[in-house]
C-alpha cells in the first residue's frame, strides 16, 4: 500500500463519486439492464429444464408434460413479475408495502449476481455497487417519505475516519473523543448531538452487527467503502441502510474521510420536523 507522506499535497481523484448521491438515470439504468438481464437468462434456464426433459417426462405419464409446463409457467410468470415489480420500482425510485420485503430478498440474494452479470457485461464491480447503493438510498428515503420517518437513527463510522497517530480508544465509546479536530469525528459528534442520534465507530462486520443489536435504530446511516457498505447492507436487510461512500485521499483504511455536508443533508431528509425535509 502507497502512503503519502505530505498530508497537505492535494488528493489524488478517485474513479468514482466520493459519496453516494440520489440515484442518477445511468445508475438506474445500469441495475435496471442488470435485472432485466438476469430475467432473460434465468427464463432461458426454465426454458431449457422443461425443454430437455420434456420426452423422458412422457415416457413416464402422458400428463406430466403438461404438468411440468404449467409449473415451468408459472415459476417463470412469478420470478419475471418479482423482477419486473423490482425494477419498476428502481425506475421510479418510490417505495410500496409489497416492494420491501421483495427488496430484502433482493439485496441478500440478487446483488452478487448482478456484480457478476455486472463483470460479463462490461462494468466493474465498483460501478455496479456504487448503482445499487445509490438506488437503495433513493428507496430508502422514499420509505422515510412515505409516512414512515425513523423514531431512532445510528451513524455508524468506520474506525480509518480516526486520524491514525490518535491515540484514544473510540471504538467502544465514541464520546473518548478528544475533540482535538484533527479528524472528521469531532464534526460527527456535533452531528449527532444537533439531531439527537446515536453515533458509533466500528472496526469491522462484528462489531457493526452488535453495535447494531444494541441501539436497535429504525435507520442507519452508514458510511465506508464499497465492499464494506453493500456487506453491510445485505447482514442488515430488512433495517434500512442509507450508504455514504468514504473519501480515501490516502488509500484504503488509512485517514479515510467523509462529506459531512452530505451526512447532514441526509439527517435532515429522514428526521422530521427539520428544515430541509422533503414531502414528495
Amino acid at each position: 500500500m502507497t502512503h503519502v507522506e505530505n498530508p497537505t499535497e492535494p488528493p489524488p481523484k478517485e474513479a468514482f463519486p466520493l459519496f453516494s448521491e440520489p440515484a442518477a438515470g445511468s445508475e438506474k439504468r445500469i441495475v435496471i439492464s442488470l435485472v432485466a438481464l438476469f430475467g432473460i437468462i434465468a427464463t432461458a434456464v426454465l426454458i431449457l429444464l422443461y425443454v430437455v426433459p420434456f420426452y423422458g417426462f412422457s415416457r413416464i405419464s402422458v400428463h406430466l408434460p403438461l404438468i411440468m409446463a404449467i409449473l415451468t409457467a408459472l415459476v417463470g410468470a412469478v420470478l419475471l413479475g418479482s423482477l419486473g415489480l423490482l425494477a419498476a420500482v428502481f425506475a421510479l425510485g418510490r417505495d410500496v408495502s409489497f416492494s420491501r420485503k421483495l427488496r430484502s430478498v433482493a439485496i441478500k440474494l440478487l446483488l452478487p449476481i448482478l456484480v457478476g452479470l455486472g463483470r460479463l457485461a462490461g462494468f466493474r464491480r465498483e460501478q455496479v455497487q456504487h448503482a445499487f447503493v445509490a438506488v437503495n438510498n433513493e428507496l430508502v428515503l422514499a420509505q422515510c417519505r412515505n409516512g414512515s420517518p425513523p423514531r431512532s437513527v445510528l451513524l455508524l463510522m468506520p474506525h480509518c475516519l480516526q486520524d491514525k497517530d490518535c491515540l484514544v480508544k473510540i471504538t467502544h465509546r465514541v464520546e473518548n473523543c478528544k475533540r482535538c479536530g484533527k479528524c472528521s469525528i469531532k464534526d460527527l459528534l456535533g452531528l449527532a448531538e444537533k439531531y439527537g442520534v446515536h453515533i458509533a465507530v466500528a472496526t469491522g462486520g462484528t462489531i457493526a452487527r452488535r453495535i447494531v443489536i444494541e441501539t436497535r435504530p429504525d435507520l442507519i446511516i452508514a458510511v465506508a467503502c464499497e465492499r464494506d457498505l453493500t456487506s453491510g447492507i445485505q447482514d442488515t436487510t430488512p433495517l434500512p441502510v442509507y450508504g455514504i461512500f468514504n473519501q480515501r485521499p490516502f488509500g484504503p483504511c488509512l485517514n479515510t474521510q467523509v462529506a459531512l455536508d452530505r451526512v447532514e443533508s441526509v439527517l435532515r431528509e429522514v428526521l422530521p420536523g427539520f428544515p430541509g425535509r422533503s414531502e414528495n
